[in-house]
């Protein structure tokens, strides 16, 4: 009688383990298309006229909107010399080519994220971008938000793969970040062996 009685907690605390672990994984899963979303509607509402400050297309008057928010960024006590150098040397020489490829590259990530394709690419690539976002003066809670977003999901980086074409594909494996990859291996080698 009491060993049906430990049987059935035994049992019952494993399946509380795996519940916990499936909504877990599955929290995850919904902050990475979540995350995409938010990459997506960035980039349609800057296509759309929705994004800016003037409510009007990157498209419809391009370079306008990021030539004034390029040079507005040179004015900011907050923004670091080099990051200045960088804006006034590359971006603004740059700017039509920054004007369409920003939200075409937005929304690429966006769907990228949501589908599950490319994973990590995708997520480094919005860290490098949100960077230079933070660099360029502009620090507010819906970035920090994002930011830290980013890297949830990056400390997450095996359950990020669930439910994604990475894993139906099976190229997940490609974009690991595995720090130590003796301990994920099968192959291990006695302590005897290593000190002898």
């Amino acid at each position: 009688m009491q060993n049906e009685v430990v049987a059935k907690d035994i049992f019952h605390t494993t399946d509380q383990n795996k519940l916990g672990k499936h909504v877990f994984q599955s929290l995850v899963v919904l902050m990475r298309i979540l995350f995409g979303l938010g990459w997506l509607l960035a980039g349609v509402t800057k296509i759309l006229g929705k994004g800016g400050s003037t409510g009007h297309s990157w498209f419809a008057q391009p370079g306008v909107f990021l030539s004034d928010y390029l040079l507005k960024a040179l004015d900011k006590p907050n923004v670091p010399d080099f990051y200045k150098f960088l804006i006034d040397e590359v971006a603004l020489k740059h700017v039509m080519g920054l004007n369409y490829s920003i939200p075409i590259v937005q929304m690429m990530l966006g769907l990228f994220l949501i589908a599950g394709f490319m994973i990590l690419p995708s997520i480094l690539t919005c860290l490098f971008m949100h960077i230079n976002f933070l660099l360029s003066g502009n620090i507010n809670v819906m970035s920090l938000t994002l930011y830290t977003s980013a890297f949830c999901l990056l400390l997450r980086e095996r359950q990020i793969y669930s439910l994604s074409l990475d894993q139906y594909f099976k190229i997940d494996h490609l974009f690991s970040l595995t720090i130590n990859r003796l301990r994920d291996t099968k192959f291990r080698v006695p302590l005897k062996k290593l000190w002898n």
